[in-house]
């Protein structure tokens, strides 16, 4: 069983404050905050938010980009025992209306940067008040400038809600992929399950620091990129976007960043980069973790050879499970797998009539553990479908070795099925992949006139590189047997992907169809 010492994120501030009171947590474009100061602006703002009316359970949404600003919202909504909503920023009005209209968000934090996409939006929703972020020049009885909150609100007073571990805490939407956005909720006990068990896993300490550049917004970047180094006392270097991305392995270097989280699509560029010898000299880093989808084989051996100092692990996990749910160990890995599950959480193979299939058998992915979501907000079929007597099904497909080790073989829904037989589309992608043209590759199932499937690949080529369809044919011909070869290839300048560089296969189905 697991040892939860802390009940509530803001405990964690509290804990930090009393350990290592001058200690800089935060660096952001030449600002940085010590544990001190930010747990007083914290305060203040949770000042604020009490007085507005904001009570337990409200729901209060961010759609802001990386920063400092986020990070303060977050704790202080969570400190009055308010449940964040943190709203992917890469979404357009509509969007926006739906999720704060389905968690009956009460306030809202975001910027100017987004005012064209939300300025309107109490109007459309139940929003009262809108805290800006920054010169949003529009200020009045329901628009709010942040800094003018901080420098003037006094954190007297503060009614202690003190949450518990099994209090919802945050409500993650997900991406979307088939109907609406469904609304995640995670409670207090959710994430540090995560947190503690990637902490022991690792040895994470005061003394390491990690990299944000991810999207705040999305479940692993705030679980694992900014919770996670928070409740270990690390410190954290936002970045407020990955590009330019020299700007990335800088602040790398010159904050002596010793944990590196990413996604394929970085690592990638990575691997394309002239990276200054120096930065190979002189880096800190200890560990490149890799989340959100997976990496190609090619793409993991080049990277073992390039970065001889530092381990690259890949992990697993979903939105579902607060988002993590294995990954491999420092003193470990295996080529393609995602590691052995954290912590105390249960991980099984099963057929559709969820029982667990032999070692070595692919058949989907489920999970228990404390890591489980609470459901979905307002959607109780769903949340039935999912969840079944503790156990999630993540709509995955995949296999264990005799080791534990897990291993991913595709989405469910991304199964092709061609005359009865099963094709993957990744064992496809990692036979494509290996050609050094290819950046990156996707394929997908289309109905074909006898409404059976058929494979279709999309690929993106790397910057002044060319190949053909007929030699990507040619080259898989060696590697796969004929029934599992794409109809067609198709060759375009940029594949469609999603906040976290994941390859919107969706929209591809949409553009063919």
């Amino acid at each position: 069983m697991m040892d939860y010492k802390l009940n509530n994120f803001y405990e964690m501030l509290v804990q930090n404050k009393q350990k290592y009171p001058k200690k800089p947590i935060i660096f952001c474009d030449g600002e940085k905050l010590t544990n001190t100061q930010l747990i007083d602006k914290v305060d203040i703002l949770a000042r604020h938010l009490e007085f507005g009316g904001i009570q337990k359970d409200d729901k209060v949404a961010l759609i802001l980009s990386n920063s400092i600003e986020f990070i303060i919202s977050f704790f202080a909504i969570t400190r009055i025992g308010a449940v964040c909503v943190p709203i992917n920023n890469f979404l357009k009005k509509e969007e926006f209306e739906y999720i704060l209209n389905d968690c009956e968000a009460k306030w809202l934090f975001t910027s100017n940067k987004f005012a064209k996409e939300v300025k309107s939006l109490q109007q459309s929703t139940k929003v009262e008040k809108t805290i800006w972020c920054d010169d949003y020049k529009h200020l009045d009885s329901t628009n709010f400038n942040f800094d003018n909150i901080i420098n003037t609100t006094h954190e007297d007073h503060i009614e202690h809600y003190n949450p518990k571990l099994t209090d919802l805490a945050v409500i993650v939407y997900t991406s979307g992929t088939t109907g609406k956005p469904k609304g995640a909720m995670l409670s207090y006990k959710n994430i540090f399950s995560n947190i503690i068990s990637a902490t022991m896993r690792f040895n994470f300490q005061h003394k390491d620091r990690f990299i944000v550049y991810l999207p705040m917004f999305h479940s692993f970047t705030l679980s694992i990129m900014v919770l996670l180094p928070i409740h270990s006392a690390s410190a954290i270097v936002i970045l407020k976007s990955v590009f330019p991305f020299s700007n990335v392995l800088k602040e790398a270097l010159l904050k002596r960043v010793t944990i590196f989280l990413g996604v394929p699509t970085v690592y990638n560029a990575l691997l394309k980069a002239k990276i200054p010898w120096y930065f190979m000299w002189f880096n800190n880093i200890r560990a490149f973790i890799s989340g959100s989808a997976p990496l190609s084989e090619q793409a993991i051996n080049e990277f073992k050879s390039k970065f001889k100092k530092a381990t690259l692990l890949e992990g697993y996990g979903l939105s579902e499970c607060s988002p993590a749910v294995c990954i491999n160990t420092l003193d470990k890995q295996k080529p393609l797998s995602v590691g052995t599950p954290l912590g105390d959480y249960q991980v099984k193979i099963v057929d559709e009539d969820l029982l667990e299939v032999p070692i070595g058998e692919i058949g989907e992915l489920i999970v228990k553990g404390d890591c489980v979501m609470q459901g979905y907000l307002n959607n109780e079929e769903s949340t039935q479908e999912t969840i079944s007597n503790g156990w999630l099904k993540t709509g995955d497909l995949g296999k264990v070795d005799e080791d534990g080790y897990v291993y991913i073989v595709d989405r469910k829904k991304d199964l092709i099925i061609s005359k009865g037989i099963n094709i993957y589309p990744r064992e496809l992608e990692e036979i494509i992949y290996k050609l050094d043209e290819i950046e990156l590759a996707a394929v997908i199932g289309l109905k074909d006139e006898r409404l059976d499937e058929i494979p279709v690949a999309f690929v993106q080529l790397k910057e002044n590189r060319e190949i053909s369809e007929k030699e990507i044919k040619a080259h898989m011909k060696k590697h796969l047997a004929n029934f599992k070869i794409p109809k067609s290839i198709i060759i375009k300048d940029e594949l469609p992907k999603n906040a976290t560089g994941k390859v919107l296969k969706r929209v591809l189905k949409e553009d063919i169809q």
